[in-house]
């Protein structure tokens, strides 16, 4: 059996770069499909598991993401550009820039969902029951959620995992407010689409909308805040008030404040938080693009 090391593409969707071929494998090629990109180096153990990993991930993805491979010891102004600072740091690029990334060895999970965000940002194919999907995204929108509901349930009863479909169907019933139902549906995520973009932002919505339900009044959170700006619990409440109101630029604000004030306060609640919202709002959303960035920035500092 071949066996894959770090320094091994795996097919034609996986390959190496360089600094002067970066700008063509990287940016303008990420303007039409994502591209995740692996810093690693041959001496470092940890690309050695998770640069294989990477590439099954992407290779079962067959041509919705692909992946380049960058050595950083060959090319280190690269590395400086993007302030990877260690390895293995890897990227998800669309459309020519950085939006989403993580540092170090993570588990097979995590890598999926990574991979599943990053092919979330290029256009899905129409399945067949795409006009269905979209007419009861509009019925939705339109304040029609029981219409919506019927229409998003129809589509499930021709193919019981279609992610979209999967997804209305718990916004519609949470607007109609059978939060019983939703809470069955998100319990209930078929394994085959449970790392589907969408699936996972209305998972996070619905997971911060609970989570806000008891949260205090912002009022009393921000004046604690004034008297004593090291109240983490204080921060993080007032986050979720801000969640609970809609209000998530102001959210992410207040969580990344808290992750810089201490990283690792409450088990690292705040970045945990922080990767909630940013799925809640899913991958394209310049709200959590700016966030990521933001987070990435403090992490990789």
């Amino acid at each position: 059996m071949l066996e894959l090391d770090a320094t091994t593409p795996a097919n034609n969707m996986i390959k190496e770069s360089n600094e002067t071929t970066f700008m063509e494998d990287v940016v303008e090629a990420s303007k039409t499909t994502p591209i995740i990109v692996d810093f690693w180096a041959p001496w470092c153990g940890p690309c050695k598991t998770l640069g294989p990993a990477l590439e099954a991930a992407v290779t079962a993805a067959n041509g919705k993401v692909k992946m380049v491979k960058v050595n950083v010891d060959e090319n280190q102004t690269i590395a400086s550009q993007l302030r990877v600072q260690s390895i293995p740091t890897v990227f998800a690029f669309h459309d020519g820039q950085p939006v989403d990334g993580f540092q170090g060895a993570v588990p097979p999970s995590e890598i999926e969902a990574f991979i599943q965000r990053a092919i979330a940002l290029a256009p899905k194919e129409d399945n067949g029951l795409g006009d269905a999907v979209l007419a009861a995204k509009e019925m939705l929108a339109e304040g029609a959620a029981d219409d919506a509901a019927q229409t998003f349930s129809a589509v499930l009863d021709e193919e019981a995992e279609n992610p979209a479909a999967y997804a209305g169907l718990i916004r519609a019933y949470v607007v109609l407010g059978e939060t019983e139902k939703a809470k069955t549906l998100v319990d209930s995520i078929p394994p085959a689409i449970a790392n589907d973009a969408d699936v996972q932002s209305t998972k996070a919505q619905f997971e911060l909308a609970a989570s806000a339900a008891d949260a205090g009044e912002a009022e009393e959170l921000i004046a604690k805040l004034n008297t004593n700006p090291d109240d983490h619990a204080a921060r993080h409440e007032l986050a979720t008030v801000y969640i609970g109101d809609g209000k998530m630029e102001q959210a992410i604000d207040e969580l990344l404040e808290l992750f810089r004030r201490d990283s690792d306060w409450n088990n690292g609640a705040a970045k945990e938080r922080l990767f909630k919202i940013f799925d809640s709002l899913g991958p394209v959303d310049e709200t959590a693009k700016t966030g990521r960035r933001k987070l990435s920035s403090m992490i990789f500092a």
